[in-house]
């Protein structure tokens, strides 16, 4: 079946369990997929933007309310809608990245940290990670003792993953904020993979900034996100224009500089809005998110040769493992080469295992059931006695 022209219709969430490493948290609600349809026009939120004519103060739908809503749903003062985490980095790199300034990051920052800080000619300084991949707070504090020494400045900015992409690990963030700020560095945290998933209280881990994304994890449509501040970081990063033009003398009251005026409309901002009261209740149940994925780890770990290369026990959905020493040493003689896992799992149901990979890979059982948990730890057992792999 075809959308239009070319255009196939996706069904992969409809007739798969879909254990992809990036799409779990996101795959939209039944009422972010009305919405959708509702609001797909560009300009569709703005039929009632009355004065003061800005998008956080509409009222119907109610887009103002959902502002407050999501304030308090993560525990900071102030948030904005933004098109993706990436934009939230942004806003606030070019508001305290000079050029030349050293910008922390960790070494198992995502890129777009790093981007945003290059684009305002920022230096971006790793933070190393422990031996199990955990960033710790005896290394922030040497870090930023290096680079002050280095540098003769103290940085500006601290970017910090709650939980990373590469491994899904989650790290002290309390404990690293709670360094940053004995310098006077305020701490970006990017909750791309916690907020929306997994209960988060950004006062209570004392972060300056939070940043979620609503198409990795808050159900909603691509490219959304949030940018959450606490009040005296918001007059700064939410700073309004004061620009007047010098011809027609022009001014543009409230908007907001970081901003572009309005962020996030249309679809993708009711589609996100549509599925809050879902998200606000989903965290609720992480423990049973956990749970289950336990229950695929734990079967992974029963085959001879697959190592975790994530936390363990798990403490969030999103998992790295190694399958060079099982699963690789089969696609090394089968007749579909590193085909041959995915076209396994695809034959019982399963997708979002990257076709080809069988020496370290990545998947998420967020949002699954226990049944199908179920299903898919016993289809990574089945695969690996069908391929003669040792199972405990």
């Amino acid at each position: 079946m075809k959308c239009a022209g070319d255009i196939d219709l996706r069904d992969v969430e409809e007739s798969t369990i879909n254990i992809d490493p990036i799409q779990a948290g996101g795959r939209l609600t039944a009422e972010a997929m009305k919405a959708l349809i509702a609001y797909g026009d560009g300009y569709s939120v703005c039929d009632h933007c009355r004065s003061p004519n800005r998008l956080d103060y509409i009222k119907k739908p109610p887009i103002d309310r959902f502002h407050r809503d999501l304030a308090e749903f993560v525990n900071m003062d102030v948030v904005r809608v933004v098109p993706g985490a990436r934009r939230g980095f942004q806003a606030v790199a070019d508001t305290y990245v000079e050029k030349g300034d050293p910008v922390l990051v960790t070494a198992l920052s995502h890129y777009t940290e790093i981007l945003a800080i290059e684009a305002r000619g920022g230096i971006p300084r790793e933070i190393p990670a422990s031996e199990g991949n955990i960033i710790t707070p005896d290394a922030t504090a040497e870090k930023i003792e290096a680079v002050a020494r280095e540098t003769g400045k103290t940085p500006p900015l601290l970017f910090l993953d709650h939980v990373d992409y590469s491994y899904g690990n989650l790290h002290p963030v309390k404990e690293i904020t709670r360094v940053a700020h004995q310098y006077d560095i305020p701490v970006l945290l990017n909750g791309a993979y916690t907020v929306g998933i997994m209960p988060v209280d950004g006062k209570d881990i004392g972060v300056d900034f939070l940043v979620g994304s609503g198409h990795k994890s808050m159900a909603a449509p691509a490219p959304s996100g949030i940018l959450a501040a606490r009040e005296e970081r918001a007059r700064e990063v939410f700073r309004t224009t004061a620009a007047r033009t010098d011809v027609t003398g022009r001014t543009f009251g409230i908007k907001e500089v970081e901003m572009m005026g309005c962020t996030l409309m249309g679809a993708t901002l009711v589609g996100m809005m549509a599925s809050f009261p879902a998200v606000r209740e989903r965290v609720k149940h992480w423990e049973d998110e956990l749970e289950n994925t336990m229950l695929v780890v734990d079967s992974l770990v029963r085959i001879s040769g697959t190592r975790i290369l994530s936390q363990y026990p798990r403490q969030h959905t999103l998992t790295r493992v190694d399958t060079t020493e099982s699963f690789d040493r089969v696609a090394a003689k089968h007749k579909k080469r590193g085909f041959f896992l995915s076209s396994a799992l695809a034959a019982r149901g399963i997708s979002g295992i990257i076709p080809g990979a069988t020496k370290v890979w990545k998947f998420n059982c967020y949002g699954i059931t226990r049944a199908q948990a179920e299903h898919v730890a016993h289809a990574f057992l089945e695969i690996a006695r069908e391929n003669g792999i040792p199972v405990s």
